[in-house]
Formats: structure tokens, sequence, C-alpha cells
């Protein structure tokens, strides 16, 4: 997984009047989540400040990123958890990220990659993606870019589903049913099917 380092400053106040006059100077309210606990077993939330532009590269990008986050010069790894956007302007309003560390699993959504010339597209048929990314457990350092999966021997009207893919070192949390991609049949793909059954 690359990594990518974003500048940070700690914020002192949280309130909305704060967080608006923040925004108005191209700022975004971010929030880490650490390993540290409360007292209640809650993660225990450092609220920070990145720039509009400091965030750029991580958000609107296809690749995962381990993020270095250097809030007032204190280091720590990170990846992006969550992200809100403004519903009519699309501009980010809230970020969290969560720590990492390499001995405790963290759960994160990684792109799928569709690779080979399916059986099903010779055949006239049309190849598509279902589920352009999976949710998967594991230790960080163990996250590939993205997950690949082999369509080569994927037929005319066939599926690939969540429970028949099979990652070392990786849990996929996504339902075991869940049709990952398809080789549909087209119109062209019906008729010659038709042709040859006759």
């Amino acid at each position: 997984m690359k990594s990518i380092e974003i500048k940070g400053s700690l914020r002192t106040e949280t309130g909305k009047k704060a967080t608006h006059s923040l925004r108005k100077e191209n700022g975004v309210p971010c929030a880490l989540y650490g390993i540290q606990k409360d007292e209640n077993g809650k993660p225990v939330a450092t609220h920070f400040t990145v720039t509009v532009e400091g965030l750029r590269k991580l958000v609107y990008t296809p690749h995962i990123y381990v993020v270095d986050l250097n809030i007032d010069g204190k280091v720590v790894n990170a990846i992006m958890k969550d992200i809100q956007f403004h519903p009519v302007t699309d501009a980010i309003l809230h970020v969290d990220f969560l720590q990492i560390d390499e001995a405790n699993p963290i759960v994160m959504e990684v792109p799928v990659k569709l690779e080979g010339l399916a059986e099903g597209v010779k055949a006239g048929g049309k190849l598509a993606l279902q589920m352009r990314k999976l949710k998967v457990k594991a230790l960080y350092n163990v996250i590939p870019e993205r997950l690949v999966v082999d369509v080569t021997s994927l037929g005319l009207g066939k599926t690939i589903k969540v429970g028949e893919l099979n990652y070392e070192g990786l849990q996929i949390l996504n339902a075991k049913e869940a049709v990952v991609c398809a080789v549909k049949l087209t119109r062209a793909a019906r008729g010659a099917q038709a042709a040859a059954n006759k």
C-alpha cells in the first residue's frame, strides 16, 4: 500500500461557530481515532485541521493510502475511515482517520480489478463489474492496493461471487452470495446461442 504525508494542526475549539470559520478559511475539520480508549472502552478522538489542498491527493484518487499524519510535528500512521461531503457543493466537510499499528487488524474497502479475457466475452457476452470495492479485514501491511479477480474462465451468463474469492491474510466481510462480476448475455450472444441450439 502506498503512503502519503498529510500535515495538520490541533484544534482547540470544536463548536459549530469555530467549525464554520475554519471552513471559510479553506480548512477541513478532522478527527483521529486512536488505539487509546476512554474508561468506557470507546476510541478517544484527537481533533485537528487540514487544508482542502492537503487532502486532495488522498480523497480524489482511486488508490488507497496509509497516511503519515503529521499533527503539529507528531507523526502517526492512519487510514481514512470516513469522509463527509456537502450534498450540494461536494466540498469536503469532515474526515475521520483511524490510527493503525502492526498488531491490530483494520477494516477498509479495497478496489477490485478484473484481469483476463473471459470465455463469455469471447462468445459475445459483456463483462460487468458489480462491486467496485470489497470490504476486507487484515493487518494493514498485508492489504494490497487492489484485489485482482481472474475472469478468464468465466462463461456466458456466469458470475463470480464473494464466497469464491480467497486472498492470503485477508478476511472479506461482504456477503458471500454478493456478485462481484458477471458476463451478461448481449442480444447478439443470445441470437448466437439460440442458433447454436437449433
